[in-house]
């Protein structure tokens, strides 16, 4: 007796079958309604693995359409200003796959993507993503391989959109502090709190 899952057939016999529409509605190439859902996202993570399977998720934001539709199987996602770890660039040079979540405020559903990604460098590529006189020098390309919208279930339980959801001030400790903590400065709260204010304000692209 056994309370871990190893193996597929427990597993398939552990739930009921998939509705067949959630089958249904799984594809290898992007039709209008994700195109649309897409170019008004303003949010997504991106879920990439090493070599050895080691994942690790990223959040990717911008104004709507910041991610691009080249064609039914080509997506481009442009690279902003982060903290240089390069994490998910290092996985992908490793191991091209990538999974993608796309969320618009406001909307139960979301948009899940599978593919393989490869690191652009290339001007005509990434020439819509400028922003003023700041250009992205370094984005990802992606081949969709599947694609399917999600249902609301996950965002109605979390009330993630709704209004009283939303951490009230001291609720949770700053940034400034959490950082003080984890990475052992002499700097005051106050002073990484400023600092984190100014790259938020200044530094965004």
């Amino acid at each position: 007796m056994t309370d871990t899952i190893d193996n597929v057939d427990t597993l398939e016999q552990h739930f009921d079958p998939p509705l067949a529409a959630a089958v249904a509605i799984m594809r290898d190439s992007l039709d209008k309604y994700q195109r649309q859902f897409i170019e008004r996202s303003p949010f997504a993570c991106i879920a990439t693995a090493d070599a050895s399977g080691q994942p690790t998720i990223s959040p990717k934001g911008d104004a709507p359409g910041f991610i691009k539709v080249i064609d039914e199987n080509t997506l481009v996602i442009p690279d902003r200003i982060g903290n240089n770890k390069l994490e998910s660039f290092h996985n992908l040079l490793e191991n091209p796959k990538i999974g993608i979540i796309f969320m618009i405020p406001g909307l139960r559903e979301t948009l899940r993507i599978s593919g393989e990604a490869s690191i652009t460098t290339s001007e005509e590529q990434l020439k819509y993503a400028k922003v003023g006189k700041t250009t992205a020098k370094t984005g990802l390309l992606i081949k969709v391989t599947k694609v399917y919208f999600h249902c609301g279930k996950a965002m109605i339980r979390s009330k993630l959109w709704d209004e009283k959801s939303k951490a009230q001030p001291g609720e949770m400790p700053t940034f400034g502090e959490i950082i003080k903590a984890e990475a052992s400065l002499n700097d005051s709260t106050e002073q990484l709190d400023e600092m984190m204010e100014g790259v938020y304000k200044d530094h965004l692209y």
